[in-house]
């Protein structure tokens, strides 16, 4: 199957996955994070297009942060798609945490938990998507400056 075309399951005619899900292909590949987090995240597409992986090896506060994130829409068994663009990172230490992706032109939002939470990441694409710059936000004026800049192949 083509990643971008529909299929037939059982007798029903599945949706290709969403145009919003696949503007994230800018950021597939392998990135090199710094700033308040240092060390590399890469991104790939699951078989079949409709989620994208983030695989997770940084350092933040002198403490290792490994794991991965699984980004999508929500399709929960006999139920319609979901609109936004969520994700739920699992780390190394049994921890887990929940996104909302938001990409409007260049600027990517990276809401913790619930869409307009008072803690996010924004940041813009440049230089043809080989870097983004942006900053945590975290409530009572936290947070941290961050920049990834792709690995050329």
């Amino acid at each position: 199957m083509n990643e971008t075309t529909s299929d037939v399951v059982d007798g029903n005619e599945q949706a290709p996955p969403s145009a919003r899900i696949r503007e994230l292909d800018r950021l597939v590949g392998t990135w090199t994070v710094t700033g308040g987090a240092e060390g590399t995240v890469r991104y790939e597409w699951m078989p079949g297009g409709y989620f994208l992986v983030q695989h997770v090896e940084l350092e933040q506060y002198g403490e290792r942060v490994r794991g991965f994130e699984v980004i999508g829409h929500l399709h929960p068994f006999g139920e319609p798609v979901g609109d936004e663009i969520v994700s739920r990172f699992y780390d190394s230490e049994g921890n887990t945490f929940d996104y909302v992706y938001e990409l409007e032109g260049d600027v990517l939002t990276i809401w913790a938990g619930a869409q307009g939470s008072p803690a996010y990441f924004r940041g813009s694409f440049a230089d043809s998507d080989r870097t983004m710059t942006g900053d945590w936000v975290y409530p009572g004026g936290g947070g941290y400056a961050s920049t990834m800049t792709r690995r050329q192949v």
